[in-house]
This record gives C-alpha cells, structure tokens and sequence, in this order.
C-alpha cells in the first residue's frame, strides 16, 4: 500500500497481511497518514471485486478500478525495459489515478441480491459443465459394452436415463426384465416419446462381444459416475431454482423503487419499466441469459451504457487505421460469460424458427467480383451505403453461388450448358485476380496461395476443364 499526496510524492508506504485484523489495519492507517476521512480518500486498485476492495467500500473509501492492460500501458511510463514489482505498481497506480482518473472506473457497493444472483448464475454454469464432462464420461463407458443404449437419448447425464440403466445394466438384464417394469419406470418420470416394448426391442439387440471381465468393469465405472451425476442433477436443479428467485427479487425490487432511481426510465408513464421486466420480455432471452446478463453486466445496463455492453458482450469490432491499411476484427477482449449469452441468445430464434435462419447454400465454389461501399457500414441495422462511383481495384467483394455441374452431358432442357457455366466461371475468377493484381501485397499472397499442395492440385483439375469445355 502506497499513499501519495497530490503532486505526486510519496507519503508513506507498507505491507499488510491478509485477513480481517490486516485489513482494518490498513483502513486506520489510511486515515491516520491522511488525515481526512474515508470517504476523501481515493484508492486505486486493479481488481474491481475481492475481500480488500469490499472492505474499503464498506468503511467507506472511494475505490478506482482500472483494466491490467491499461496498467501495464502506464507502467512504461516509470520503466520501459518492462520491469515490474509490487511497490512499482502501487506507484504507478497512485500517479495514474492522480494525472489520469478518467481511465478508472469508480466502483460502488454492489445490491446483496445481485451479489447473490452473480454467485448462483456462476455455480450454475460451473454445475453444467461438471454434467457435460460426466456425462460424456459415461457415454464412453457404455460404448464399450452397452451401445444399444445409447440410441434411447442423446442426454445420458438425465435422470430417468440413469434410473433405466441401474435397472438394466447390461444386456442379459434387459433380456429378463418384464415389460410392465419398464412402463412403471417411464410413467414415473412422464416418457412418452417411446413405449416400453420400444425400449426392450432396442436393448435386446445383438450385444457386442467383449473381452471377460470388460462388462464388470465398465458397470462398476458408470455405477460410480451415475451417483456423482444423481447429485450434480440435484445441486443443477436448486440452482436453477435459486435464480429464478433471485431474478423475481430483483424485478419486486425494482418495481418498489422510487421514480427517478437508477436503473429506472427517464420517462414515467403509468408505472415503471424494470430492467429485469424488459429484459425477460425478449424473444430468446431464458433463465441463464437472464441471470447472466443482471450478474456480469449490471453496471453498464444500470447506466444505460450502450457502448460499454457492447464491448462487454464482444459484439463491438476493433477497427486498425494506419495509413491506407484499415482492418476491422473481432473483439477478443471481452466477458466470456457475457459473449456466450449474447451468442445463445442471438441464435434462438434460429432454433424456434426456420424461415428467420439465413440462407445458405449447400456447395459452393464460384466468387463474383462487386465494388465495396466507401465507407462500411457501422451497425447491423444501418442501411448499407451507396458503393463508390470510382472503387478501388482491390476493394472487392465475393460472395458464394451454387457450384456448377462438371459433368459434360446436359439435359437437353436445362436453359444453360455446362460449358456456358464453366466458362462464366473461369470468366469471373480471372476478373478476381486482374482485379487484385494490383493490391500492393498480392503477389506475396499469390506465392503463399500456389505453394500449398491442395490449391495445384485443384489447379490441375480447373486446367483439365479449362480445356475440356471452354471454347
């Protein structure tokens, strides 16, 4: 811990230990050096979250939180051969929150219910990866022995899955059992996708024919795993009960506030709008989505912060100027749990209905060559721009078209032969590349193109027909 005055010199400095009597320690000597109160002094800090930085919001300090990648710019200030130790950082936090406090982000206690909900969505997702890996860990068990099984359901890690294999572990049990016990077992748990004569025509299939001492062994691995899953099903369940909860606190919480409050409209019409109400009300936004969005991104929906969640979410592209070269990338830099929700959300209404999935073709193999706009557009919902009455040669755009047929006999009521289409073809990739020839570094990425040995050999087959039907 170092303290420094407002021009920059140095206070005081000293190392505290870990724990509760280290913390207030720590707290007493900021005042006691200082000589202000708490709630004057700022602190700066690299991570936003943890048992310090809850402590000194507790007791009432101004606590700065600044990214690592952003620390580590302003450490060259003070050393650029990149040395780095405690005390040097303690240092060039305290300068940087002094010279420049706009790059911190003050943080503020946090609602015990989103602290509560941010723990549960994360044990949550921790508790569906844990089913996943053992789930796949008894499907390769009982591809060993028992692959009949497996035709029943894709999800082996479901509870009347595992009920149905501890009744009928191995083949020979199935082959004895009766068909009322089978029904009972899939009225108890509401299967009604298949009967029980269903079920044992499956199972009684031609058992695969293993070593001895194979069969023992693979029951006896999955009877250990099937009692791991049976508890992992149990805590997957309270947490999922737990978030629903959780979110219906937030939406009374929110609904009780006071107008005016944040996270409340600006306009007050008739009651008003709760966060949690809006976001619930989206198509494709469910339980985990939802929990994961109030958690992780809190902060930037309280302040209506479009730009901060968008880069958050990893869904804001990182644009590279220089000169004439200008790259437009994916942002690596973001919430992983945030990305992955906004990603399963964006797709569901893929899932729920066809007719909104774009559409793709099969096979492709053909490009066609159209100008690029002038200026790219910057959103999704923007409409494209105008393309440029002059382009640039190697401003190009290729899209995929239908893969044209090779064969040399065409039917005599197609509208189009195959050598017109092949020729169209060749036609259009020799536009691509005199199109491109005159991009400064084509002709680098023109000897890395033919080096690789999969590009000839699709060049000996596009020369073979080249001649065979061009005129």
């Amino acid at each position: 811990m170092r303290i420094s005055d407002l021009r920059g010199r140095k206070a005081g400095e000293r190392i505290f230990a870990h724990g509760g009597e280290g913390l207030a320690d720590m707290a007493g000597w900021l005042v006691a050096v200082t000589g202000v109160e708490p709630d004057g002094i700022d602190v700066a800090i690299e991570v936003p979250h943890g048992p310090v930085v809850e402590s000194l919001l507790e007791r009432g300090f101004r606590v700065h939180a600044i990214n690592p990648k952003q620390l580590d710019r302003f450490r060259d200030r003070f050393s650029p051969a990149g040395a780095k130790d405690d005390s040097r950082d303690a240092e060039v936090l305290a300068d940087a929150l002094r010279t420049d406090r706009r790059c911190f982000r003050r943080l503020a206690p946090l609602d015990p219910v989103l602290v509560e909900l941010r723990e549960w969505s994360r044990m949550a997702e921790e508790l569906r990866a844990e089913r996943n890996r053992l789930g796949n860990r008894v499907r390769e068990q009982l591809w060993r022995y028992y692959p009949q099984v497996l035709d029943l359901a894709d999800d082996v890690a479901a509870g009347w899955f595992l009920d149905l294999w501890a009744l009928l572990p191995t083949p020979e049990k199935a082959r004895r059992v009766r068909e009322e016990t089978v029904a009972r077992l899939l009225k108890r748990h509401r299967i009604r996708r298949f009967t029980a004569a269903d079920v044992l025509e499956r199972l009684r299939r031609t058992a695969v024919l293993v070593a001895p001492g194979t069969t023992e062994a693979a029951v006896a691995h999955v009877q250990a795993l099937a009692k791991r899953l049976d508890l992992v099903n149990r805590q997957n369940a309270e947490a999922e009960t737990r978030l629903d909860r959780l979110t219906e606190r937030m939406a009374q919480a929110r609904a009780d506030a006071e107008p005016g409050e944040p996270g409340q409209d600006e306009v007050q019409q008739g009651g008003a709008q709760r966060d949690v109400t809006i976001l619930r009300s989206l198509p494709g936004v469910g339980r985990v989505v939802l929990a994961t969005l109030l958690a992780e991104a809190w902060e930037a929906l309280q302040r209506r912060d479009y730009h901060a969640l968008r880069c958050l979410c990893g869904v804001a592209p990182v644009t590279k100027r220089s000169g004439k070269s200008k790259i437009v990338q994916r942002r690596q830099a973001a919430h992983q749990r945030l990305a992955n929700a906004v990603y399963h959300w964006s797709r569901a209404p893929y899932s729920t209905t066809p007719e909104a999935a774009p559409s793709t073709p099969h096979s492709a193999s053909a490009v066609t060559v159209t100008p690029a706009p002038c200026v790219p557009s910057e959103t999704v919902s923007s409409p494209s721009p105008e393309p440029c009455s002059k382009p640039e040669p190697h401003s190009i755009r290729l899209s995929l078209v239908k893969e044209p047929q090779l064969s040399p006999k065409a039917n005599s009521e197609t509208t189009e032969s195959p050598p017109r289409t092949w020729r169209n073809y060749f036609i259009t990739v020799g536009e691509l590349f005199q199109t491109s020839v005159k991009h400064p570094n084509f002709k680098t990425y023109l000897e890395l193109y033919f080096r690789n040995p999969t590009i000839r050999a699709i060049q000996s087959i596009v020369e073979k027909a080249n001649t065979r039907f061009m005129p």
